[in-house]
């Protein structure tokens, strides 16, 4: 067992959940000299991801990876070398205890294990199809003018196969959908540039919105939504 993911196997089609801000934990040797309420926010994991990518496995017969900590220990959907990988600034909050952290030492002990394991996951698949979960918050702190009306949003950088299947479909369905929105996937897209543009493998990328997906109900509405989305992306792309 790492302490850098969880992963969930629910059966053996070949499609990978990939969670990469699941978790708020901060193990018990890092002090990010941060007040711990902000571990329930934003900053620091993506509201409902790890709900509703473990409901989707159950409902879909397939396995998910969960990033094991928080984004604030280490961000694994940044590139080895982004400036945002160990963030001592989010949405207007320090976080001290990151200025002065090994990068190389969390690099070991969580990105890279982190990425191995997606790899390794991938490698035991025939046709493997990705769906990555995220979410986005509503409002930032920092810009509060900033509007962010989207149910869902839709990332690709230059693949975006799956998303011309899927943002009519989520349209159908009566979700207000971004395309490229509330950022685009051409900016931010490490682990899905890392996992599937540069291995040719099919993959949606979803960010909900996390005031609809912070409790059960709303939780099991998206998995319920987007299960027939995912494997209809997924049989015609794999």
């Amino acid at each position: 067992m790492s302490e850098a993911f969880i992963t969930v196997r629910e059966g053996d089609l070949d499609l990978l959940i990939i969670v990469d801000h699941a978790s708020a934990h901060v193990p018990d040797d890092i002090d990010l000299g941060i007040d711990p309420t902000l571990l329930r926010e934003h900053i620091a994991i993506d509201i409902g991801v790890a709900e509703v990518s473990q409901l989707l496995a159950a409902q879909l017969n397939c396995s998910a990876i969960l990033a094991g900590i928080s984004r604030l220990v280490i961000d694994l959907n940044r590139e080895e070398n982004a400036p945002g990988l160990l963030p001592v600034m989010s949405d207007g909050h320090a976080i001290p205890g990151n200025r002065d952290a090994d990068l190389a030492e969390r690099m070991r002990r969580f990105h890279h294990p982190y990425h191995h394991q997606v790899a390794a996951m991938l490698d035991g698949m025939t046709s493997p199809f990705i769906l990555s979960v995220h979410s986005f918050t509503p409002r930032l702190a920092s810009d509060p003018a900033q509007q962010r009306p989207w149910d869902i949003g839709i990332l690709y950088n230059q693949d975006d196969r799956a998303a011309r299947i899927a943002i009519p479909m989520l349209e159908a369905a009566g979700l207000n959908v971004g395309d490229q929105l509330p950022y685009s996937g051409q900016l931010l897209n490490a682990t899905m540039n890392r996992h599937a543009e540069a291995n040719g493998i099919p993959y949606l990328g979803i960010e909900m919105r996390q005031d609809l997906v912070d409790e059960a109900a709303g939780q099991r509405r998206f998995a319920d939504l987007l299960g027939p989305i995912v494997l209809e992306c997924r049989n015609r792309l794999s």
